[in-house]
């Protein structure tokens, strides 16, 4: 299990603990976190999951695939620490990631 901390677009943040093996979005889903809708259900298809990578995190969640390049153009306000919630798989080594949600999903 890791704590994963999700901070919304107004500063508030959540903390949940999602066990190894699932993604970020799926335990944002199961833990109600405002700002995630993922739409696709994690099938990489839609950009609704999207988040902000804390930059303290960023090379240890490691860059995005081309797949997720190719829907993050669909995200709203993408930087270059965006990523898709729903490719991030959970491992203890992410204990204690803090994402940012963007103001809306696209």
């Amino acid at each position: 299990m890791a704590k994963i901390h999700f901070i919304d677009h107004s500063g508030e943040k959540r903390t949940v603990e999602i066990e190894n093996g699932a993604t970020v979005m799926e335990g944002a889903i199961r833990n109600a976190i405002p700002g995630i809708e993922a739409e696709c259900g994690g099938a990489c298809a839609c950009a609704t999951c999207h988040v902000y990578v804390d930059e303290a995190w960023r090379e240890k969640v490691g860059a995005p695939s081309p797949m997720e390049e190719d829907m993050l153009d669909f995200g709203f306000d993408v930087r270059p620490n965006s990523r898709l919630s729903c490719q991030i798989k959970v491992t203890d080594d992410l204990d204690g990631l803090v994402v940012s949600t963007p103001e809306r999903q696209a």
